[in-house]
């Protein structure tokens, strides 16, 4: 049996040492089985290792008594008695702090917060929370919906541990580690009845004359500022936030919206979807954004991963809508 290191020792001027979960242990099982012996034998140990541990606890105990050593065995003194809950209490304590870290390294516990901006519902979250349930059912997540630079102050804040976002917000980025996702192509939404409906991708020069229904006054910033580097200033005629509410003034007639991919699956029927040709950059990059720096906790990681699975499927599945 292996022996144990010696216990502390030295002047009575010497420092007395904190309490060690390694005596309290030790305490209990000799406690448990009213014997050096057979707790020696128990935790694998000799049973001078074992005494001198109990020497070493009622050394830094002031000298407290906490076994009467009798011919066959030993018997708790009251000390020892008083004692025994407290030491249950600490072990117990440890012992469920090292079944939680174990239950978040393999995954079958632990909280994701994270965040996402609205088309992102539309299919990637939904998609990735589908998934990730069906694989880390002991892990628990929480979302937010907002815009890219809400969700970058919630979290540089702390409140979230990852959030989706888009280039389009113009939020300086330098701060967050990005996780590129997916580049968005754009689509025109037009009512069915409108002549360009039906004959294949357009160029939006072509609607340059049109009424636009926008989530904002000004296209910088926006889907819109693909307009801009198609050499026209488009004419927004309407704000409105909410998609399904755009799709509503498009189908009434009253103009035409960008629509990202990411939501192209989830328009009315009443809509047709004309797929943009655009020589410069993307419409937008979509990103997993997370604090530069900060340690991911294995459930982030692991919904990082999901996360970045679903975007390559709706990326590669993505074809264009007449």
């Amino acid at each position: 049996m292996a022996d144990m290191p010696t216990s502390h020792g030295g002047s009575p001027n010497t420092p007395v040492p904190d309490l060690a979960t390694v005596w309290l242990r030790v305490f209990l099982e000799v406690a448990r089985h009213g014997s050096f012996t057979v707790a020696a034998r128990t935790l694998g140990w000799t049973q001078s290792a074992v005494s001198r541990q109990i020497s070493s606890l009622e050394s830094a105990l002031d000298g407290t008594q906490l076994f009467d050593r009798l011919p066959r065995g030993v018997r708790l003194t009251e000390a020892g008695q008083v004692l025994v809950p407290h030491a249950e209490a600490v072990t117990e304590s440890l012992h469920g702090a090292r079944r939680e870290l174990t239950a978040l390294r393999e995954l079958a516990g632990g909280h994701v917060q994270f965040g996402a901006f609205p088309t992102a519902d539309s299919a990637l979250v939904p998609r990735t929370l589908a998934a990730f349930r069906d694989r880390h059912p002991g892990i628990r997540l929480s979302r937010e919906e907002g815009l890219t630079p809400r969700l970058l102050d919630r979290l540089a804040s702390g409140h979230l541990d990852l959030a989706i976002v888009s280039t389009t917000g113009r939020a300086p980025l330098e701060a967050y580690e990005l996780h590129h996702l997916l580049d968005e192509s754009l689509y025109v939404a037009v009512p069915t009845a409108h002549p360009l409906a039906g004959q294949g991708p357009v160029r939006l020069a072509q609607l340059a004359d049109s009424d636009w229904i926008s989530g904002s006054a000004h296209p910088e910033g926006t889907l819109l500022e693909a307009a801009l580097r198609e050499g026209f200033r488009p004419r927004i005629a309407h704000i409105v936030g909410e998609w399904t509410a755009k799709e509503g003034y498009v189908a009434a007639g009253l103009g035409v919206t960008l629509v990202p991919a990411l939501a192209a699956d989830s328009v009315r029927p009443d809509i047709a979807l004309l797929p943009v040709l655009d020589e410069g950059a993307p419409a937008r990059a979509v990103y997993a954004a997370t604090m530069r720096g900060r340690s991911l906790p294995p459930a982030t990681k692991a919904f990082l991963g999901v996360l970045a699975e679903e975007a390559r499927r709706i990326g590669s599945s993505a074809a264009p809508v007449a």
